[in-house]
C-alpha cells in the first residue's frame, strides 16, 4: 500500500465510513474465480485488474493515482492507456470510478465525496 493509500485508509476509518475492500479484483469477480480463470478473463477481453479501494455492493471504486508530477506509470503512454482500458471495462460493468491524487486527498475532497456517496447509497 502506498503512503497515499494508507493516508486515505486512515481518513476513512476516522470518518467511520464503511470499510472498503482493498485490491478488489473486479474482473475476476465478473467471470468467476477458480480453475480456468485466466482463460475466462482472456476470452472476455479482461485482465486481472484491481481497484485500490472498492465497495462492491455500491459498485464504487477509488483509484489513487500517483506519480503525476514525476512521470510515473499512470502518466506515461502504455500505463495511461492500460489504466483507461481498465476504467472502460469497469464502467461497462456498471462501476463508478473515482480517481484521485495527493492534493485531493490532503485537502479533504476525497472524503467529502466518499461521505456523500456512501451515505446516499447506504
Amino acid at each position: 500500500m502506498s503512503g497515499l493509500e494508507a493516508s486515505l485508509a486512515l481518513q476513512m476509518r476516522a470518518h467511520q465510513l464503511p470499510a472498503p475492500e482493498r485490491e478488489y479484483r473486479f474482473a475476476m469477480h465478473h467471470v468467476g474465480g477458480g480453475d480456468g480463470i485466466r482463460a475466462r478473463l482472456k476470452q472476455a477481453g479482461l485482465k486481472d485488474w484491481r481497484f485500490d479501494f472498492a465497495w462492491p455492493s455500491q459498485k464504487l471504486a477509488v483509484e489513487v493515482e500517483g506519480g503525476a508530477f514525476v512521470g510515473g506509470r499512470h502518466t506515461r503512454g502504455a500505463g495511461f492507456r492500460e489504466d483507461l482500458l481498465k476504467y472502460h471495462h469497469a464502467m461497462v460493468m456498471g462501476w463508478n470510478i473515482y480517481r484521485c491524487e495527493r492534493w485531493l486527498i490532503q485537502h479533504g475532497h476525497v472524503m467529502d465525496f466518499l461521505t456523500r456517496f456512501l451515505k446516499q447509497e447506504g
